[in-house]
């Protein structure tokens, strides 16, 4: 009997709702229900939402516990390369015969019913995570908090809130407060709360909902405090100072990233050499990712590659800002973005960094903005830009301009993805 294909089950899902996204938890709780309540089975859950730094936070917090031999279970998304990346089971990323095993049974247990594709994969994922030994479940919000399908665990072992921002105004309202409250969504009643930085009206809404929940809140500039001295990370708590080494991670948000991480794993405690693996032992594609080998590294010759998923406006201004500490070199946007974004926010910041853009379509991706509409936002912010057909072509271009030119492709993960798969080819 031929083996069922992942991608093939992957594909059937797609079909089970007429919209990508549906923020609801009736559907999930009904087919959590039918597979057994796996949601209740996982080990203990660490919860995090926010709208900047969850997946970074995450891999530094699974490096930390890792280091001093934790097993743990992640669930991620979206994925950058393949489907099995979302989903690690006692740190190895799901094999493909027990991913499509769980998607299979998910997938007859759901039947003809409406379900959606994040959805019904969260099933699978918690399903999977039940069956085997972890110390701890590391779970990343999909989308807001209050209403995600992750957000069905009565009581996990802790929640973790990142810098919030205006991003999926669509789904989560147009303000920082909307979206708060949204994000907030995830805090269980005694439930400890870490909290990195935050505008002030999303902290006022985080306070209020822990206060309602009697949550103890773990906060930056409360509990804990965190910054850069000269070339180390500096972390207070109330249990005393951590000198530590930057974050290997690059950017200035990263030191933010790593405080959050730094204050979970002090919750948790963990000893010492946890917390410095978490900032020194971390490794997370496209996210300012230099990229070193590989099909278009090759195509670039002398010019720097990089690749970067942010699309929002802090991230935009988070890599303009790390842009700025670089050595000087022409430097050059490769850029594709989804029309579900604030793309003239996501640019505005790069205009005193860079020379010029070029725009691109994201591969395969029906909610693509078109090329020509990322050059004309790029242009509004006082960038020269100019249309390109795909990745390859702009860098042949650029390297034509400027052959030692530092080249960023960005503006969207699904891009990202595409990138590194292309990057694998063989010349």
């Amino acid at each position: 009997m031929k083996a069922i294909n992942s991608d093939i089950i992957l594909e059937q899902m797609i079909s089970l709702h007429p919209k990508e996204i549906d923020l609801t938890l009736d559907r999930v709780w009904r087919l959590l229900k039918a597979v057994g309540s796996p949601e209740k089975l996982l080990p203990p859950v660490i919860h995090i939402a926010g709208t900047n730094g969850k997946g970074s936070t995450l891999a530094m917090l699974r490096s930390g516990l890792e280091a001093v031999g934790k097993v743990t279970h992640a669930y991620t998304s979206p994925h950058l390369e393949r489907f099995h990346e979302r989903i690690r089971l006692s740190g190895k990323i799901i094999e493909e015969r027990e991913l499509s095993c769980i998607l299979n049974k998910c997938y007859v247990a759901n039947g003809p019913s409406q379900i959606t594709y994040f959805e019904i994969t969260t099933c699978a994922a918690f399903l999977a995570m039940s069956k085997c030994f972890a110390d701890y479940t590391l779970m990343e919000v999909g989308l807001g908090g209050r209403l995600d399908a992750t957000n069905v665990i009565e009581q996990p072992k802790l929640c973790i809130i990142t810098p919030i921002s205006i991003d999926h105004e669509r789904f989560l309202g147009d303000t920082i407060a909307k979206i708060a409250s949204e994000k907030a969504g995830i805090i269980k009643k005694e439930v400890p709360v870490v909290v990195g930085p935050q505008p002030s009206e999303a902290m006022e809404v985080i306070e209020k909902v822990a206060v309602k929940h009697h949550a103890p809140l773990i906060a930056y500039g409360q509990q804990w405090h965190v910054f850069r001295e000269r070339d180390r990370l500096v972390f207070k708590d109330e249990s005393g100072l951590c000198d530590l080494p930057l974050p290997v991670l690059p950017g200035a948000h990263q030191i933010m990233n790593a405080g959050s991480t730094l204050a979970a794993l002090r919750y948790l405690n963990m000893p010492d050499t946890a917390l410095e693996a978490a900032i020194t032992q971390t490794e997370w594609p496209a996210r300012m990712q230099r990229l070193k080998t590989g099909f278009l590294v090759e195509l670039a010759d002398s010019a720097e590659l990089w690749l970067d998923g942010g699309h929002n406006a802090a991230a935009g201004e988070a890599l303009a800002n790390h842009l700025a500490t670089l050595p000087s070199k022409p430097t050059f946007l490769v850029c594709g973005m989804l029309n579900t974004k604030d793309s003239l926010g996501y640019l505005r910041p790069f205009a005193p960094q860079i020379e010029g853009l070029w725009g691109i379509p994201v591969p395969n991706e029906v909610n693509t903005l078109p090329a020509e509409e990322t050059v004309m936002y790029a242009r509004a912010a006082g960038i020269a830009s100019q249309v390109s057909q795909n990745v390859t072509e702009a860098i042949v271009q650029i390297k034509q301009r400027s052959p030692n030119a530092r080249i960023l492709i960005c503006g969207s993960l699904y891009l990202a993805g595409n990138v590194l798969r292309e990057n694998k080819k063989v010349l």
